[in-house]
């Protein structure tokens, strides 16, 4: 006998006994063992085998459903019986679903192991079920197309005979593909049929255009069988594969296809007419569509797409990355060699065929960001390189420094720079690495005069190198350039985290006091209380699309740790009037329903962009503004720009954005915030604290309204976003911050997402939700004797429950924004 269970609640005392035979009959007991049950792993997928002429079993009969009623296993030399009793009609039996492991075009061989037995299974005796009763109940089936649910069942005695069941075997007995080495019953999980096009074109259509299988590229070299769509004249004509019934909604699948093109004059593509490229991508079915097709598209019409094989499966879960493993990471060291200028000009060494020479007269101190990195640091020792002889933007001092750059720090760049005479218009200078053959910006500056400038910025380097550089370009051919004091360190962001939550507390908390009032005041005095937040007021959101609210899982996670929400594309012009005069308002309104339905707070996104000025006009910009207010005067109109926050473009400083929007208001646009949108790479808190610090100069508002980091690490990831989160949330002039996305694959950046495409949490999110639940105030303990209790608390929605020697009572209170002590009256 083999039983298992649960004890739910708190018993005093516990027994375990055996029963059940009438009375009289005495009950033998060879021996109990009773002990912890172990956790049964997932049973892995049957295999179907065509060519080595294995089997799938569809029933292990130990685990089994039924359209009647099933009752216990008989066993005898070691073999299990399935036995369906009380069938009232002659379909019911033991049925499984073997959607997923069958496919349209093969044949597929029945042999079932079965008996009958008349009369009341429970009086069976177990010695009386002998092999001459079994019968064998052969068959074949084959189906010429995929439905949507496949089941397999067992039924046709009368009612009141039993159905002995020993075995259920399925053979796949031929293949759909004949010149193939495999057949799609092998187990590959390859979801496409006739991938690498052994059986022809079968399975394949095109796509509003001809498709054709070749055997040679014409030039005489033989290679494996392709098809090509040819004949195209649109871009979205191709080749194609209808998939229904082969793909489950929510779950993320990859695709891998070998692809060329053939054509004239293409310029742009991510494939060639030279070579085979691979292309790679993950998707993920959201609804429930009654049709899903595949398809290629993409290349100008009259460009041929040659498709050489296409593998299409459920994505692998890739195992979470482990936090990076960082020996003597050396914070706030500098990693330029000679950077005070000490040693003249060793250690560095001009890029082209400038000139370096040393001078005197830079700025001693640090600059700001670095400042606010390092704290209280030596000196500069006011050296600086002057660049001559420059005929090339790229010309300036460089150093190697391979050897000293760690994967996965963040390095912090900062310099002071300047131009010398004869420049006619504003300069760029940007500090720049060489990564291999790739350019890594790590930061710019715009200088207009003959002053010292601050460049700070960033960078991160994720993949093994074999060459780093680092040089300083920018200004135009025959300026002459003045670098002092470059420094490139790790940050050292725990340090920061501990520095931003002293900040916060005096930020983002307030003193409050409860007054209780009661009847009786008496008896107030050492009476129980609990406070508990139950949200925190400061807006912290996510974009959404209209295809995510079909996800239950999305909508769910949205809801519990989402209290804005701005949608990503289906208030933008071009989604609400793609033709002009036919207007599309139905996404946005069901995304709005779904916000009003879970009280969640939606921020508008998008009117129009300020490109729309070189067709327009410069005024069209406040002009578009002035509108907006006679429309509805109670919204808050919000500038919107990228890169303001991270130092690395110059034409989206901080600088350059103040005067975009003092010069909006000069002109009558009623400017009430400040959007920074917040799509950075290895960000730096007091880089980012300056630019808002800059911003906050004008007294609006300021939201991150597109808040995305990405790293392929997600521990490197965790902390971007913290430091991201950390640097809004303690900033006085900062009040919301809207990422933009969290769900994998709906994402516009890779390597950006919190919860992978079948609702995974990774530690990105988990940190999320760690600093979600740090910002949340609770407290306890008992009123005072003048009916009080005072605590300190960030803004937000609270609960207090009064525990007295008779009831519990709860109440609800807000903390709202104020430096003043809040006094808060309760009436119990």
């Amino acid at each position: 006998m083999y039983g298992k269970f649960l004890i739910n609640g708190s018993p005093s005392r516990v027994v375990v006994y055996l029963e059940g035979p009438p009375p009289g009959t005495d009950i033998l007991l060879d021996s109990l063992v009773l002990k912890h049950a172990k956790k049964i792993l997932p049973s892995p997928p049957p295999v179907i085998e065509a060519y080595d002429g294995q089997v799938t079993t569809l029933g292990m009969l130990e685990h089994h459903s039924e359209s009647g009623h099933l009752g216990a296993l008989l066993a005898k030399s070691g073999s299990h019986y399935a036995v369906i009793t009380n069938c009232k009609e002659l379909w019911q039996g033991l049925e499984q679903d073997i959607t997923s492991r069958i496919s349209p075009g093969s044949t597929y061989t029945v042999s079932a192991r079965v008996a009958e037995y008349q009369g009341l299974f429970r009086a069976l005796p177990m010695t009386s079920v002998s092999k001459d009763q079994w019968q064998t109940l052969e068959g074949e089936f084959s189906l010429s197309t995929m439905p949507d649910c496949v089941v397999f069942y067992l039924e046709g005695p009368s009612p009141g005979v039993d159905l002995l069941i020993e075995s259920v075997v399925v053979t796949c007995s031929s293949e759909p593909i004949s010149r193939s080495t495999r057949s799609i019953c092998t187990g590959d999980d390859n979801i496409i049929l006739n991938p690498a096009f052994e059986d022809g074109l079968n399975n394949w259509s095109g796509r509003g255009c001809k498709i054709l299988l070749h055997d040679s590229m014409g030039n005489g070299k033989i290679i494996p069988m392709f098809a090509s769509a040819t004949q195209r004249s649109r871009s979205w004509n191709g080749i194609q594969q209808e998939i229904t019934g082969r793909v489950q909604r929510k779950l993320a699948y990859e695709v891998n296809a070998a692809v060329r093109i053939f054509g004239n004059n293409v310029t742009n593509a991510d494939a060639t007419d030279k070579d085979w490229v691979q292309m790679h991508g993950k998707f993920l079915i959201i609804g429930s569509p009654s049709r899903v097709v595949v398809y290629l598209e993409g290349p100008p019409p009259g460009t041929d797409i040659l498709l050489n094989s296409l593998v299409l499966k459920h994505a692998e879960k890739i195992p979470p990355s482990p936090p990076p493993v960082i020996e003597n990471a050396a914070f706030g060291v500098n990693i330029i060699a000679n950077s005070n200028l000490n040693d003249g000009t060793n250690g560095w060494f001009p890029l082209g065929n400038c000139t370096l020479t040393v001078g005197t007269g830079s700025p001693h101190i640090l600059p700001p960001m670095a400042r606010d990195s390092l704290g209280p640091h030596e000196p500069l020792s006011g050296s600086y390189i002057l660049v001559t002889n420059r005929t090339q933007t790229w010309m300036g001092p460089a150093q190697m420094i391979t050897d000293k750059v760690k994967l996965y720090l963040t390095y912090q760049v900062s310099a002071w720079v300047r131009i010398g005479p004869g420049a006619t218009c504003p300069q760029n200078i940007n500090v720049a690495l060489g990564v291999d053959s790739q350019w890594v910006n790590g930061g710019q500056a715009e200088v207009n005069d003959d002053r010292w400038h601050e460049i700070g910025g960033s960078f991160r380097i994720e993949k093994q190198p074999d060459k780093v550089m680092v040089y300083v370009q920018g200004p135009a051919p025959g300026v002459d350039m003045m670098v002092a004091g470059l420094q490139i360190f790790p940050v050292d962001r725990q340090t920061r985290f501990r520095h931003l939550k002293k900040l916060t507390d005096k930020i983002r908390k307030r003193d409050v006091t409860l007054k209780f009032s009661v009847s009786d005041s008496g008896s107030l005095p050492g009476t129980f209380l609990r406070v508990k937040q139950t949200q925190n007021s400061f807006p912290c959101g996510s974009c959404m699309m209209r295809t995510n609210i079909d996800n239950e899982d999305f909508v769910d996670f949205f809801a519990k740790n989402f209290n804005w929400a701005v949608f990503g594309n289906e208030l933008k012009w071009y989604w609400t009037e793609p033709q002009q005069g036919n207007f599309n308002y139905r996404d946005a309104d069901e995304l709005l329903n779904l916000c009003t339905s879970r009280n969640i707070a939606v921020r508008g996104h998008y009117d129009a962009w300020v490109v729309l000025s070189n067709h327009l006009g410069k005024d069209i910009r406040a002009n578009m503004f002035k509108t907006a207010n006679k429309l509805d005067s109670s919204a808050t109109l919000f500038v919107n720009d990228y890169h303001v926050e991270d130092g690395c473009d110059t034409r989206s400083s901080p600088e350059k954005y103040i005067e975009h929007i003092l010069d909006l208001q000069e002109q009558g646009a009623p400017v009430g915030g400040i959007g920074v949108q917040g799509h950075i790479d290895s960000p730096v808190g007091p880089i980012i604290c300056s630019a808002l610090d800059n911003l906050g100069i004008l007294g609006l508002p300021i939201w991150f309204t597109e808040l995305d980091v990405s790293s392929n690490n997600e521990h490197v990831r965790a902390d971007d976003l913290e430091v991201m989160l950390r640097e809004a949330f303690v900033h006085p002039a900062v009040d919301g911050v809207m990422l933009w996305g969290f769900w994998e694959l709906f994402m516009s950046r890779d390597n950006s997402h919190l919860v992978n495409a079948e609702g995974d949490l990774n530690e990105a999110g988990r940190r999320y939700l760690a600093l979600k639940q740090e910002w949340l105030s609770h407290a306890h303990g008992h009123i005072d004797d003048q009916g009080q209790f005072g605590f300190r608390g960030f803004q937000g929605t609270y609960e207090v429950e009064v525990v007295t020697l008779s009831k519990k009572v709860s109440k609800t209170f807000f903390v709202d924004k104020g430096e003043e002590p809040l006094v808060v009256s309760i009436n119990l």
